[in-house]
């Protein structure tokens, strides 16, 4: 051939200005592909449910929030502490756990749908619930700051959701963290109310050896007729008075013994001869009544109001039409390339025939 233009097919090359040519002939067809995917995609912006994202940012509490849960602990007391970090730790764990999550979905998610709704896949409607509530860290450098997000097609219900998701993971926390300082407070009061019976008991035997040994010392004195305690010079009194125990109890005289053993055997109860006892049995009272009140704690602190949003976030109609574009003029091109494969196929054919 005279041409410098190979023809199309031939060594697997295609002529860029016949192709160019041929793609613009065909301009018209391209127009049409793009006209009808933008309306399409216009269409589908338009009347796409839009979607709502609704959030809210939780942080740790502040140290008088958790001031009530700190009262009878620490110092002599063997009970530690509550931190900030403590009590918001328990928050977090509740909030990021399935047990809660599995608990929303069937109180809240499937009260919202229809009973042929419900009647689906639970694990589809489960994975399609997580969907739309999203827990996450705020900020890499601040990883106490969290945020709960809901997207769905109610802005209302959306709000709801992260309000009170957030609030049922602080009432689970805050309940455990009750309940482990009441368990605190039952296990302080029965340690030591052991105490006070170990010592009564320990009281009750003391009181009976003692009785064992006056006796003794009251056949002592009786035996040698000692009825009072014998009268002794000014410079020894206060040496033997001093040692009239262990073996020298006798001396105390048969009399003296007597209405000692007998104030011992009558004795109704030794608590008042118990060192510490009655302070140990103040304390007992105190943290067996002590009552944490749920009302002033607070286990976590929500960071700003939380609004139903009033612009959605789905669809996003400018960028759906202009995609619609670019896929109608892809579509296009393609389908104008296409044609002119046909085309030149067809010629090449005709000439290897002619």
């Amino acid at each position: 051939m005279g041409s410098n233009r190979e023809r199309p097919g031939e060594d697997g090359e295609i002529d860029l200005f016949e192709l160019v040519e041929a793609i613009w002939k065909q301009k018209f067809l391209i127009v049409v592909a793009v006209l009808a995917c933008t309306a399409v995609a216009a269409i589908y912006a338009m009347t796409a449910k839009p979607v709502y994202e609704a959030k809210i940012f939780v942080q740790p509490p502040t140290q008088n929030d958790i001031a009530q849960l700190n009262y009878g602990r620490g110092g002599k007391t063997g009970l530690s502490v509550f931190s900030v970090k403590d009590v918001y730790g328990v928050y977090l764990a509740n909030l990021q756990s399935d047990s809660l999550r599995r608990e929303f979905f069937r109180s809240v998610y499937l009260s919202t749908l229809t009973a042929a709704e419900r009647q689906g896949s639970q694990d589809a409607l489960y994975a399609r619930f997580n969907s739309m509530l999203e827990l996450g860290v705020a900020n890499r450098e601040a990883p106490d700051r969290v945020f709960l997000r809901s997207a769905q097609e109610d802005p209302v219900r959306a709000a709801r959701w992260v309000s009170e998701y957030a609030e049922l993971a602080g009432k689970y926390a805050k309940q455990e963290i009750i309940a482990n300082t009441r368990a605190d407070f039952v296990v302080l009061a029965d340690n030591l109310d052991q105490q006070n019976n170990a010592a009564r008991e320990s009281a009750r035997r003391q009181r009976e050896d003692q009785i064992v040994q006056l006796t003794e010392a009251l056949r002592v004195a009786r035996s040698i007729g000692l009825e009072k305690p014998p009268i002794i010079s000014n410079s020894l009194s206060g040496e033997i008075s001093a040692g009239m125990d262990g073996p020298l109890t006798y001396m105390r005289g048969a009399k003296a013994l007597e209405a000692e053993i007998d104030n011992l055997r009558s004795r109704k109860s030794d608590d008042p001869f118990i060192p510490d006892l009655r302070e140990r049995q103040e304390t007992i009272n105190f943290y067996r009544a002590l009552q944490v009140d749920s009302d002033v704690v607070q286990v976590y602190r929500q960071d700003g109001v939380v609004e139903s949003p009033d612009a959605p976030i789905k669809p996003k109609k400018t960028l759906i039409v202009l995609i619609g574009a670019i896929v109608g003029a892809l579509l296009g091109f393609f389908m104008a390339f296409v044609r002119y494969l046909i085309s030149a196929r067809r010629r090449l054919i005709q000439q290897e025939v002619g």
